[in-house]
């Protein structure tokens, strides 16, 4: 006997009446008889996000993905970054993550943790040559552009609702 049950329409409650019918525990139940499954809510995605340019070829879209294929190390410092209004100092951010409980960076890693928004620029971001994040060394400051903080802002409330859409950790390399 094969049983199909589909997690897109059919509801937990059909999904155990039609196993306890193929295993003959109560008498077999009538799809006919099944409740109706509820609709589904459409979940949002990065399609739901604007592809209209907000600064020199950055859409939200754009960001959403950025923030999407980073390392959670440099999105968390992204987050960071936009939590503190597009700008902090190099020694601020240290200190924050230096001893953060959920994702700690040792001082002086964050530069080397930050190296993946680069390579994802590179391979995601619009064709110039613009950054998400600029690092002013001169003053030891980190910078986002304004208009792209409002939209990092609006790709992290996506990112919150989908965390299923963002990178994880890489895998453990395989032992030999």
């Amino acid at each position: 006997m094969q049983l199909i049950i589909d997690t897109e329409t059919d509801t937990y409650e059909q999904a155990i009446a039609a196993v306890q019918a193929a295993y003959g525990f109560k008498p077999a139940a009538v799809a006919s008889s099944w409740p109706e499954a509820p609709a589904l809510e459409p979940r949002p995605g990065p399609e739901d996000l604007s592809g209209e340019d907000l600064w020199e070829g950055w859409t939200d879209q754009l960001l959403f993905q950025t923030i999407a294929a980073v390392m959670p190390g440099a999105r968390a410092v992204l987050r960071r970054l936009v939590e503190l209004g597009g700008t902090a100092s190099y020694d601020d951010v240290q200190e924050h993550f230096a001893y953060h409980p959920d994702m700690p960076i040792p001082r002086g890693r964050i530069g080397g943790t930050l190296t993946s928004i680069r390579a994802v620029r590179r391979r995601i971001g619009p064709g110039s040559k613009t950054n998400v994040l600029e690092l002013d060394d001169r003053i030891r400051a980190y910078r986002i552009e304004p208009v792209l903080v409002e939209g990092l802002k609006r790709a992290f409330d996506l990112a919150d609702a989908r965390p299923d859409l963002l990178r994880q950790e890489p895998a453990e390399p395989a032992r030999p």
